[in-house]
């Protein structure tokens, strides 16, 4: 039988995870009473939730005699890390792109890293159904994409493909027929990718994914280069420098079946495995015969270019909620997610007590904490700050994002402003369709921190924003940050709600009566630049003639809710946000007032 390897590459939303589920289901990866959830691939709860795929994932379909593994890939720039490894596993990429929407910076980042690493595309028009669909115009602008990132003859000569993955057909011409379903995809994947090279020598395979299993340790998914490997065969593992990590035997060996993984006794070079059995080997090193000396060569990963301070939550409220508070504990937590994440880096301070973790974007670290806050870790967390470099001649450099703003004509004078606050230079400006505009800019990193949510106030919730890491330029000067100051408690015990009623006119509060609050903690948002200490349990005096009944249903403007993301983009260098796994608190860093008044605060929001 022969193998075809693939990875299905495209921005975010542009339907790579729907389309795999309708390659299992018209493959028979699936019995036909089996109940299947829509998404199959997207397994982790937190990936459900926000409908977006978070981890690279493998599953494998039979086509005609011949086995295709399929590599599905996250579509967001946070998670390119994860892109960018899986791209040695494969020989071919299936480049999906939205018929309406055209190439996105997302589909920008992926193409380049394809292409660098030489695999030929099969471009894919997908969503050709939708009624704002342009597809002559995206290929056109596919190919102008493909030319910019210096893509060969042989690259540029791609096949192109029309269809939905969601109503699971694909067909040469944009009209159809339907009726063949996806079968064009896969006959073309067979003609269109080259089967693996096979390396003569004995068994050697690099670990592209890293997972943890409760009944086999730690699980590696890599393709095999050279040689065969059977189950409870003694294999060594090289770090990048040739340095041996580890000795010792593989107690399992998985392939990759539909949605399943299956033991199999033995697998040949050129095939995609999970191997279980060995505790040190990691990501980027290289599995291998005792014989071998020489480390394979990993693909190199762009460097993280935010960080945010992860600590030991010390709020008078600490360890109620979560039982994994100690340092210790989130040390090791978070060594664990460097392993198997290569885009992450973890610092710890020299007090001990806080670590810096530096990632791809806000999202990317938003997802680790609250995949911690989840497994029962309570810890505070800074704001993001942006990684920066100096050039040799010691000049400060700061990392610049392409952002793409969808936005209707009438909203997008708002967005140009805001940008330009930002420190955001536009690059193009051009009509995107249906009275909407694409809005092009470069801007700053540090700029871009917590736009996102007062994007979707200005304009309505109509614009649609994607960004994507451009380059270190020279520093841009300062930015304006947050124009409002904080309402904070000044005593701790449970917020009351006729006390909440009076302070309404000092602004829009955070929390609800009832909730525990104690003094130092954010509970809403000034109307003015200042911070405002406020007094939220004073109940009401109860006499002879004010009894307890009357007003008793006092009406409070329903609080803003922060959310976890919305959190971290809106506090401040001097602010911190306690995530337990019950709540997301705001508070000062420093709870104590005069410690504030002696350390000062910094309200100028450069990052």
């Amino acid at each position: 039988m022969s193998i075809r390897n693939i990875a299905i590459i495209a921005h975010v939303d542009h339907g790579k995870t729907t389309l795999v589920d309708e390659l299992l289901k018209q493959s028979g990866s699936f019995r036909e009473n089996q109940r299947v959830a829509e998404r199959v691939m997207d397994s982790n709860d937190l990936e459900k939730e926000r409908g977006i795929t978070i981890l690279a994932k493998a599953t494998s379909v039979e086509w005609k005699g011949n086995r295709i593994n399929i590599v599905d890939t996250p579509g967001h720039a946070d998670f390119g890390g994860e892109v960018e490894r899986i791209l040695s596993m494969v020989d071919g990429a299936i480049v999906l792109v939205d018929a309406s929407e055209g190439p996105m910076p997302q589909t920008k980042f992926v193409v380049g890293k394809a292409l660098k690493v030489g695999l030929r595309p099969i471009v894919v028009i997908n969503k050709i159904d939708r009624p704002d669909g342009r597809h002559e115009e995206v290929i056109n602008e596919v190919f102008d994409l493909f030319a910019a990132l210096d893509a060969t003859d042989d690259q540029l000569d791609f096949p192109i493909l029309y269809g939905s993955g969601r109503a699971g057909w694909m067909n040469l011409n944009p009209e159809g027929p339907q009726d063949e379903g996806l079968a064009p995809l896969l006959d073309l994947v067979l003609k269109h990718v080259p089967e693996p090279t096979v390396v003569e020598g004995p068994f050697r395979m690099i670990g592209t994914l890293l997972e943890a299993n409760p009944f086999l340790g730690r699980i590696i998914t890599g393709r095999i280069e050279s040689g065969s490997i059977k189950s409870n065969q003694p294999v060594k593992v090289l770090d990048q420098s040739g340095k041996v990590v580890e000795t010792g035997r593989i107690s399992k060996i998985l392939a990759f079946r539909g949605i399943e993984r299956q033991p199999i006794e033995e697998a040949h070079a050129g095939d995609i495995v999970a191997i279980a059995g060995l505790t040190k080997g990691t990501v980027a090193d290289t599995f291998c015969d005792p014989s071998v000396t020489e480390p394979m060569t990993a693909q190199p990963i762009d460097p993280p270019t935010v960080t945010m301070s992860f600590m030991v939550n010390d709020s008078p409220l600490a360890g109620t909620e979560g039982d994994k508070v100690t340092s210790r504990v989130i040390r090791d937590r978070l060594m664990r997610e460097a392993e198997g994440n290569v885009a992450l880096r973890i610092e710890e301070s020299e007090e001990k007590d806080s670590f810096f973790v530096s990632g791809r974007g806000e999202l990317q670290l938003a997802v680790l904490i609250e995949t911690m806050r989840r497994e029962g870790f309570e810890l505070a967390v800074s704001r993001p700050r942006v990684v920066m470099h100096e050039d040799e001649n010691g000049k400060l450099l700061e990392p610049i994002e392409e952002v793409v703003i969808d936005v209707d004509e009438g909203h997008s004078g708002v967005v140009v402003q805001k940008m330009s606050e930002r420190k955001g230079e536009m690059i193009e400006l051009r009509p995107s369709g249906g009275d909407r505009l694409r809005l092009v800019f470069h801007a700053p990193t540090r700029g871009l921190i917590g736009y996102q949510s007062e994007m979707l106030t200005d304009t309505r919730g109509t614009a649609v924003m994607n960004r994507l890491f451009h380059s270190y330029q020279p520093y841009r000067g300062d930015i304006a940050g947050r124009t409002n100051g904080v309402l904070l408690s000044n005593q701790s015990g449970e917020a009351v709600a006729y006390a909440m009623f009076n302070l309404e006119d000092r602004g829009a509060m955070i929390i609800e009566p009832g909730e525990k609050v104690y003094a130092g903690m954010i509970i809403g948002i000034h109307t003015r630049d200042n911070d405002l200490e406020l007094n939220v349990l004073k109940g009401k005096q109860l006499t002879n003639i004010r009894s307890a009944g009357k007003d008793e249903a006092v009406k409070l403007t329903p609080p803003i809710r922060m959310t976890l993301d919305r959190a971290l983009s809106w506090i401040q260098d001097d602010e911190l946000c306690e995530v337990t796994p019950v709540s997301i608190r705001l508070r000062k860093r420093y709870l104590d007032a005069n410690d504030r008044k002696r350390f000062g605060k910094s309200k100028t929001g450069v990052a």
